[in-house]
């Protein structure tokens, strides 16, 4: 699979839950279907992981094709709006933030195998340690 995180933006409150989100795009030559898959964190240098939650209904990620992934409700005014600037955005439906600093590994599961890994550092420009 060709599936990437390009970008990781923690919020800086931990009410507008929509200031937080990841990108991911697919660089390969077939669509993505996410439905079913599932985003765990964790720490760098562990082996322990929760589970945010499965991906349903899902999107398609169509070959070339960016999609945002904001934390909160897009219904609920106190977590904020999302940014219009042209990438589409999903919304995972999360109670709380779940960065939590330099060396949050973010992992896209499906079937419990990993799709695509990052790990959050806030001082890299797009938010994923090199």
């Amino acid at each position: 699979m060709a599936i990437r995180f390009v970008e990781i933006k923690a919020s800086e409150s931990t009410e507008t839950l929509n200031a937080e989100w990841v990108i991911l795009t697919n660089d390969g030559k077939q669509a993505f279907n996410t439905r079913g898959c599932g985003m765990t964190v964790g720490r760098r240098g562990t082996n322990k992981k929760s589970m945010l939650g499965i991906i349903d209904p899902g999107f398609v990620l169509s070959p070339g094709d960016r999609v945002r992934m904001c934390t909160g409700n897009p219904g609920t005014q106190a977590h904020g709006a999302a940014p219009e600037d042209g990438i589409k955005n999903y919304f995972l439906f999360l109670p709380k933030t779940y960065l939590h600093g330099p060396g949050t590994v973010l992992t896209l599961v499906l079937r419990g195998l990993p799709v695509s890994k990052a790990e959050y550092d806030p001082a890299a420009p797009s938010g994923i340690k090199a």
